[in-house]
């Protein structure tokens, strides 16, 4: 009986053995290497390249182009800035297996740029940059598709076989082209911007570093609507993510045909009909609560908004020169905004205060201030009066901090645009010409 048992076990193993050897005529090495051969082949097999998108954790979405050769170098182009949608990149790439097939840029590059930590390259958030990746997990290949996975914070990319118009796109300069293109808004000197199509105002506000746009209007019956929108470059123009749409009409991005000095608008094509892009002096449907929000957050919190920047006036950035203040043993730091200040005894208040940095002490300090009373109005509009100067020190008469201050107590007040969770642009009312951001 035993011997019959032990002969059972034999075979088995014997048959295990055979459909191991039938499954896998390679060790697992030789299969994974083969695996990453094929995938080498189709990538450096596409002749124009490919193009691709790139959705970031935060959902920001940057347009490239790649073209990889057998050894192991990439040349590329890139949304993010007119250089580098204008100057190709040649870096390096590495087809690996770790646990899965993953494609790495390996040399400083394009792609880094949107994960680089340092916040100053990118405009995103120190230590972290546009949380992006340089590696990633290969989740699919074909012939004419790649899906990707980064592998460190989970951006995705989709890159897609390219064709000689594509490529000739890139290396030709249209989608820098594009850049430039929507880089004349800048020329509008209006904060608020609207697109006139269809019969309908669209106002729409660009981020060109997180690459979105929020798109608002009101439909027939006077219901307003806002879309946030990712956004990127293609040949044809600025491409949205997600599509406006209005009733029968939806709008998936437009194209980008000149810039109109007469009538100072940019000129535009949506679903290939004429269209403009104007400045406005107000908002579509103004957050009537927003300049609320922002004194609140401070009063409650007791603390201040900054702006390191001040006034941006008729297009100019720092219109007043608030970054040349400087005293004989400190520089400026930042203007702030302090809503509901309790001193010691007394009613509170709001100061206007700029402080500087004192270098000796490794501290930030102020000389002067100001108190302007914020009024809020029911069209969600906010009117600063002059209470007086603070006692701290005799305000300026002249020079930027005193502009500063008599651009502040306009008049006709400013609207707020809640542009993050921690920011908010100060527009003027007057003509929507000046408008100051502030942080916390």
């Amino acid at each position: 009986m035993k011997r019959i048992i032990y002969i059972g076990v034999i075979l088995v193993t014997i048959i295990s053995c055979n459909k191991d050897k039938a499954a896998f005529d390679k060790d697992a090495d030789d299969r994974i290497n083969e695996q990453l051969s094929n995938y080498q082949s189709v990538i450096t097999g596409a002749a124009n390249g490919w193009t691709a998108t790139l959705v970031t954790r935060l959902g920001n979405t940057y347009s490239f182009y790649f073209r990889f050769n057998e050894s192991n170098r990439v040349f590329m182009y890139c949304d993010f800035d007119t250089a580098t949608a204008g100057v190709q990149k040649e870096s390096s790439y590495r087809l690996k297996s770790l646990q899965q097939p993953c494609l790495l840029f390996d040399t400083y590059s394009y792609v880094h740029m949107l994960a680089d930590p340092d916040a100053g390259v990118n405009g995103g958030y120190p230590g972290s940059g546009l949380v992006s990746d340089f590696e990633f997990s290969i989740d699919t290949l074909t012939a004419d598709s790649i899906k990707l996975t980064g592998r460190f914070n989970g951006s995705s990319a989709i890159l897609r076989k390219a064709s000689a118009q594509d490529r000739a796109a890139w290396e030709n300069k249209q989608v820098r082209d594009n850049l430039i293109g929507l880089n004349n808004l800048g020329k509008i000197l209006n904060y608020f911007k609207r697109l006139n199509y269809n019969g309908t105002e669209y106002e729409i506000q660009i981020n060109s570093i997180f690459k979105f746009a929020v798109i608002t209007w009101k439909d027939a019956s006077g219901t307003p609507h806002t879309v946030t929108t990712p956004f990127y470059f293609s040949p044809v123009g600025v491409q949205f993510r997600i599509p406006v749409v209005n009733g029968s009409t939806t709008i998936n991005g437009f194209a980008i045909t000149g810039f109109n000095t007469t009538t100072n608008t940019l000129q535009v094509k949506v679903n290939n009909a004429d269209a403009t892009i104007a400045g406005a002096i107000r908002p579509v449907n103004p957050d009537v609560q927003a300049g609320r929000r922002w004194w609140q957050w401070g009063a409650q919190v007791q603390s201040y908004w900054y702006s390191r920047d001040g006034f941006h006036v008729n297009g100019v950035d720092d219109a007043f020169g608030v970054k040349t203040l400087q005293t004989d043993t400190s520089q400026y730091y930042y203007f702030t905004f302090w809503p509901g200040v309790q001193p010691a005894q007394g009613a509170p208040f709001d100061a206007l205060i700029p402080f500087y940095y004192v270098p000796a002490s490794n501290e930030l300090d102020f000389t002067y201030g100001t108190a302007p009373k914020a009024n809020f109005q029911s069209d969600g509009r906010v009117i600063f009066t002059l209470l007086g100067d603070l006692t701290v020190g005799p305000y300026p008469v002249t020079g930027p901090a005193f502009n500063t201050k008599v651009q502040f107590i306009s008049t006709n007040g400013y609207w707020f645009v809640q542009t993050g969770e921690n920011s908010y642009d100060m527009v003027s009312a007057k003509d929507a010409k000046a408008w100051i951001t502030w942080q916390n």
